[in-house]
């Protein structure tokens, strides 16, 4: 049973780089060209900062999710579960949408949803497992930051 639990957190950490994956790729063409000729906010972070950011955040919100199912026996854990790799659908999207397909509009109706599921979340993580919400945290906290940015580059450049 412990080589098992183990095995599922690499399962939830796979999931969650395998989406960082995508979402790189999805931004890898539209940062290149596209996004260097927009005008940004003048609080917009450096570009080097969002890689090391992600991959915090990615490696923070495997563990809360694991850590949620391991409350498995829970009724609210497996819905709680489900919303995890939901949201990784949905953290995938919004760099399609925004670098990928050059739609910073769509993208932040597309981010604002996340947000409302990360909130979600956050609520009913925090009622599951006390850590697995206070790791879920930086991720919600840096969402919403980058909905502000999302609207302001928009707001910027319409």
């Amino acid at each position: 049973m412990v080589l098992n639990k183990w095995i599922v957190l690499a399962g939830f950490l796979a999931a969650s780089f395998t989406a960082a994956a995508l979402g790189g790729w999805a931004t890898a063409a539209g940062r290149r060209s596209w996004y260097q000729t927009l005008v940004k906010p003048s609080w917009s972070p450096p570009d080097a900062v969002f890689g090391p950011v992600w991959t915090l955040l990615f490696v923070l919100m495997s563990v809360a999710a694991w850590r949620i199912w391991l409350h498995r026996d829970e009724p609210r854990v497996a819905t709680s579960v489900g919303a995890f790799f939901g949201q990784l659908g949905l953290n995938v999207a919004w760099p399609v949408l925004f670098f990928g397909l050059r739609r910073p509009g769509m993208a932040l109706g597309e981010i604002l949803v996340l947000w409302g599921v990360l909130a979600w979340m956050q609520v009913r993580f925090w009622g599951l497992d006390a850590v697995a919400g206070w790791l879920w945290l930086p991720y919600l906290l840096w969402v919403t930051f980058a909905c502000a940015l999302n609207m302001a580059t928009w707001k910027l450049n319409s």
